[in-house]
């Protein structure tokens, strides 16, 4: 597959050591991560048609990839 845009370590390039801590030691953290990432593969497989969705579901899934998008930043502030 082809580089995966919106990975957390490229938006969030100044947190990088912080979730590399974190994924490993705090399961809360890590749980966020992992959502956030299987929802970003979601929308790069339907972006890119090998995985095709229904336009709404798609939107659906931009939406809930940006909020636990925020939730992560806003973690990762308060842990920094």
């Amino acid at each position: 597959m082809s580089h995966v845009p919106h990975e957390l370590a490229e938006e969030f390039p100044e947190f990088v050591s912080l979730m590399s801590e974190l994924k490993v030691s705090d399961a809360h953290f890590a749980k966020m991560f992992d959502e956030y990432h299987e929802l970003n593969r979601k929308v790069h497989l339907a972006e890119t048609n090998v995985a095709p969705r229904e336009e709404l579901s798609e939107v659906d899934l931009r939406k809930r990839r940006g909020a636990v998008k925020d939730e992560v930043y806003n973690y990762l502030k308060s842990k920094a």
